[in-house]
């Protein structure tokens, strides 16, 4: 074999290596890839249906009902404007509580309830995810924000 086809099969190697690599870390971008919806978007459809995607909001105030015999727990979400019912089985973050903001991660069935694989509380009082403060904004349809200044995004 000479020389310049030794260099064109290495090039060419390299080349189709390259491509492989680049295909295999967009998919895996592709499945990692989670959207935030709001509880109003989701209470319209805007979520899609068999997919994981984040919701966050309020866990609203006289909601959370906790099996006796398991981990599961069963709360709702709100945004002000729209409550989505969760269910979650497993051990929940310690700051998590009634009217404080979190962030759930887990798909919406067909009858609109939220099943959550993952359940995130804010770390301190002054606090919130940025895309859950811009929801509840937006839901309320004001310019300031129920949880003071700091909260602000």
């Amino acid at each position: 074999m000479k020389t310049r086809h030794k260099r064109l099969a290495a090039v060419l190697t390299l080349v189709v290596g390259v491509g492989l690599a680049v295909v295999l870390a967009l998919q895996a971008f592709q499945e990692n890839l989670l959207f935030f919806y709001s509880p109003t978007q989701v209470a319209n459809g805007e979520a899609p249906q068999g997919y994981a995607f984040r919701m966050g909001g309020l866990v609203l105030d006289g909601s959370v009902e906790r099996a006796a015999d398991s981990l599961e727990v069963k709360f709702a979400i709100t945004d002000g404007a729209k409550d989505i019912p969760v269910v979650y089985t497993g051990i929940l973050p310690d700051l998590f509580r009634e009217g404080q903001g979190i962030v759930a991660r887990g798909t919406i069935g067909p009858d609109g309830r939220f099943t959550a694989e993952e359940v995130l509380a804010k770390h301190d009082e002054n606090y919130m995810p940025p895309e859950v403060a811009e929801a509840l904004v937006q839901a309320q349809g004001t310019l300031g924000n129920p949880h003071g200044p700091e909260a602000t995004p």
